[in-house]
């Protein structure tokens, strides 16, 4: 990238990168490299790449000029210098653990973390001796309390997918890094857009590029994206030890999506907002968890470290006279809304919970049952409408 460019504002350097991954041909897409088999000129070239660190185009697994850009590009929109690719979401936290503990040592989780961390960190304290605690998310500064001799790693999601607090990212970063912790955040909420981990201390950032980076809810791809050459050359040896690699084409669509992405984040979010402070006047409704929203837990903090909005996730709590039963009826009476998990896409979504099953180190305040909301691109006025005719069927 030139020095130029870096001086441009990040939409147009989304839409104008200089990535120089293809010389010599000129488009605005980027090609499809697809390959397994990478051939060299001759046997010194194969080998000096063998031996070096930039193992990028020495077998498909590791890279093509499709999968080098789009990782490039990732790196401009987080703030990042080193970028990888992974396929899924999971993976890419998968890749974190892998790359960067070993059995006996002790990490540290949020506990309003993506549901399949808390899954995969239990599965690793099962099977492979590491250590676990879950904390409250909104600890700030005191988890160094929490903090042992073996603790390596400490993950961070702000806000929470579903209950949507707020984390003092910057204050927990920073007791970490005075003990020599990597901290790693998922940043899916952001998509690097609103939140920038690595100006608050944050040592590695994880995507779930399936939200909105694709914005078409039909590809599964993740990224882990950091600073710290250390850090990424351990990351990226897993990755390979692994055998974990994206399809060339996957990348396309990803590439493809991006330089709409901050036009549609900033879509959901009006629209988002919007919704969430017309569900704060209804009777029905208990509680609106939008991080935007001044009761939100952390939204202090959310106005002080979030410059970009908030998307279009949030959640509601309903007044605990209503049963599961009825808000299972609301759910199902919505016709805009999908039944699904992976936001990010045009599609509105609306999916229950029970948050009080999936916490363990802090006590949920609110009694009634929760909805987590994705509002995609459809019109506000249409998904009110449709909520209105949701509340009247299911609460009559």
């Amino acid at each position: 990238m030139t020095d130029s460019n870096k001086k441009r504002d990040l939409q147009t350097q989304i839409v104008q990168p200089k990535d120089n991954i293809t010389p010599g041909f000129d488009a605005f897409p980027v090609p499809v490299a697809r390959a397994s088999t990478v051939v060299f000129p001759d046997l010194a070239t194969m080998r000096s790449l063998v031996w070096s660190d930039d193992s990028r185009w020495r077998y498909g697994l590791h890279g093509t000029p499709t999968t080098i850009a789009l990782a490039q590009r990732l790196e401009t929109i987080e703030g990042g210098e080193f970028a990888l690719l992974q396929p899924s979401g999971l993976a890419a936290i998968s890749n974190v653990y892998f790359g960067l503990i070993q059995s006996g040592d002790y990490v540290l989780i949020p506990d309003n973390a993506y549901g399949p961390n808390r899954d995969h960190a239990d599965w690793l304290v099962e099977d492979f001796g590491l250590e676990v605690t879950y904390y409250d998310p909104m600890i700030g500064a005191g988890i160094e309390a929490l903090l042992r001799p073996n603790t390596k790693l400490v993950w961070l999601e702000a806000p929470g997918s579903v209950t949507m607090e707020v984390q003092d990212v910057p204050a927990i970063a920073a007791v970490a890094r005075a003990h020599g912790i990597v901290t790693a955040i998922d940043n899916t909420y952001s998509a690097g857009l609103a939140f920038k981990p690595f100006d608050h201390g944050v040592d590695i950032s994880v995507q779930a590029l399936t939200k909105y980076q694709s914005g078409g809810s039909d590809i599964l791809m993740g990224a882990t994206i950091t600073r710290d050459a250390e850090l990424h050359k351990k990351l990226k040896r897993a990755r390979m030890r692994l055998g974990v690699g994206v399809s060339s084409d996957d990348a396309s669509l990803v590439l493809r999506s991006l330089s709409s992405m901050k036009l549609r984040y900033e879509a959901h979010d009006r629209a988002a907002l919007a919704l969430a402070q017309w569900l704060k006047t209804r009777g029905e409704v208990a509680a609106v968890l939008h991080p935007a929203i001044a009761d939100c837990p952390g939204h202090d903090i959310f106005m002080r470290d979030f410059k970009g909005g908030a998307g279009g996730l949030f959640s509601i709590v309903f007044d605990k006279r209503y049963s599961v039963a009825q808000v299972d009826a609301f759910v199902e009476a919505l016709d805009l809304f999908s039944i699904g998990w992976s936001w990010g896409g045009a599609h509105s979504l609306a999916m229950p919970y029970n948050v009080r099953s999936m916490r363990t180190a802090s006590q949920w305040p609110h009694e009634g049952v929760l909805v987590r909301f994705y509002i995609g691109l459809e019109d506000a006025g249409d998904l009110r409408a449709d909520i209105e005719a949701a509340l009247a069927k299911a609460f009559a």
